[in-house]
C-alpha cells in the first residue's frame, strides 16, 4: 500500500505534514476524508494502527461533537465510532497511514517515525 495522508485542506496541520512529507521526497496518497469519508471498518483499522481508541482520536473542540452532549467516560467505543464516520470533521488530523501504522501529524514531524 502506497502511504496515505488523510488530509483536510483547510487545516494548517494537514497542509503542514503534506508539505513536509513531499519536501522529504515522500510520495503519498491524498484522501480527503471530509469529501471520501471512512467507513466504520476502515476507521476501526486505522484506531488499531495509531493504537487509540476512539475517545483518543475525536476532536472534542468542534461544534459538531459539543452540539451531540457525548461524554467521552460513558460513550461506547461503537458510537463514537458511528459518531466520526457520520461526521468525519470529528476525527483528528492529519493521519499519515502505511502497511502497518500510522500517527497523527501534530506536530508534523511526528509522521517522519513512519519512514525511518
Amino acid at each position: 500500500m502506497k502511504p496515505r495522508i488523510y488530509h483536510n485542506p483547510r487545516c494548517s496541520k494537514s497542509r503542514a505534514t503534506k508539505a513536509l512529507l513531499e519536501s522529504k521526497g515522500i510520495e503519498v496518497e491524498v484522501i480527503q476524508y471530509l469529501k471520501v469519508p471512512l467507513n466504520s471498518e476502515s476507521l476501526m483499522q486505522l484506531l488499531e494502527k495509531l493504537n487509540l481508541t476512539a475517545a483518543g482520536l475525536i476532536r472534542t473542540g468542534e461544534s459538531a461533537f459539543k452540539k451531540n452532549g457525548i461524554d467521552l467516560t460513558i460513550a461506547s467505543e461503537a458510537s463514537l465510532i458511528e459518531l466520526m464516520v457520520k461526521d468525519p470533521i470529528l476525527i483528528e488530523r492529519p493521519i499519515v497511514e502505511t502497511d502497518q501504522s500510522a500517527r497523527i501529524g501534530r506536530p508534523p514531524e511526528k509522521v517522519l517515525e513512519l519512514f525511518r
